[in-house]
C-alpha cells in the first residue's frame, strides 16, 4: 500500500507553505494544467491525467519525457480531477491529499466535492488544501482526530447530502449524534478548545471539515472505514 498520494489540480499557483508541508516520499499526480503549477513549485509528478487542454506545451513535453500520461477525451462525463482521484484510489493509498486553487467557484466546489466519491471510502485519510485553506473529508461511518491551534475556527459542512450521527468534542460547542442537513450553517464557525484536540464522528454521509490550521503536517489519527 502506498502511504500518501498528492493530486495537484486547479489553475492557481501552489503556495510555498503548503508544498513544504508535503512529505517528500509522497507520490504526486498532476491534473492537466496543474502539472505546470506542480513543476513550478518544485514537485515531480509521476503521472499526468486529463484531456490536456490546459497544460502548457512545455509542461506536456516534460511529461512526455518524465511521466506516464493518461489522456482522456474532452467528451467525457467526469472532470479531470475526478479521473485523477479515481486513479489514485486504485493505488490503494493510506492517504490522498488534493492541492490546488483557482477563482472559478464551480471548479472549486466540484474539486473539493470529488473527495466525497464512494470509490474513495476505503482511503484512511482524505484531505486537501484549496487556495491555501485546509479541509478534511470524512466518509461515514468514520472518525477523525485533529490537533489544531487552540481558539482557531473549524466548520463541519454536509456538502454531499444529509449527514447523520455527527458528533464533535474538544470545541467550544459540542455536538452529540446530530443530523446535519445539506449546506446548513449549524456546524459552521466552531472554536477549537484550549488543548487543541478535536474528535469528530459521522455515522452516515460525507462530512467536510474546514479548519484554519497553518500549512504544517497536522497530527491526526483516523479510525478505519469499512
Amino acid at each position: 500500500m502506498l502511504e500518501h498520494i498528492v493530486v495537484v489540480s486547479g489553475s492557481a499557483p501552489l503556495e510555498d507553505p503548503v508544498v513544504n508541508a508535503l512529505p517528500r516520499e509522497a507520490t504526486v499526480l498532476a491534473v492537466d494544467g496543474g502539472l505546470d503549477h506542480a513543476l513550478a513549485a518544485g514537485l515531480t509528478p509521476s503521472r499526468l491525467i486529463g484531456d490536456l487542454d490546459s497544460v502548457s506545451s512545455a509542461g506536456l513535453a516534460w511529461a512526455n519525457a518524465n511521466a506516464m500520461i493518461s489522456r482522456h477525451s474532452t467528451d467525457k462525463d467526469q472532470t479531470d480531477t475526478e479521473l485523477a482521484l479515481a486513479l489514485a484510489a486504485e493505488m490503494h493509498p493510506a492517504r490522498i491529499t488534493l492541492i490546488g486553487g483557482g477563482n472559478r467557484l464551480d471548479h472549486s466546489i466540484t474539486a473539493i466535492g470529488a473527495l466525497g466519491h464512494r470509490s474513495l471510502m476505503s482511503v484512511l485519510r482524505l484531505d486537501g488544501w484549496w487556495n491555501g485553506k485546509h479541509f478534511d473529508v470524512l466518509h461515514g461511518p468514520g472518525e477523525l482526530k485533529l490537533v489544531l491551534p487552540p481558539a482557531s475556527l473549524l466548520s463541519l459542512v454536509a456538502l454531499h447530502g444529509l449527514c447523520t450521527g455527527v458528533s464533535i468534542s474538544g470545541t467550544r460547542w459540542a455536538l452529540n449524534s446530530v443530523e446535519l442537513a445539506p449546506l446548513v450553517g449549524w456546524g459552521v464557525s466552531n472554536e477549537v478548545g484550549p488543548d487543541g484536540v478535536v474528535s469528530i464522528h459521522v455515522s452516515a454521509g460525507v462530512l467536510t471539515i474546514f479548519n484554519a490550521s497553518t500549512p504544517t503536517p497536522p497530527s491526526t489519527t483516523t479510525a478505519p472505514q469499512p
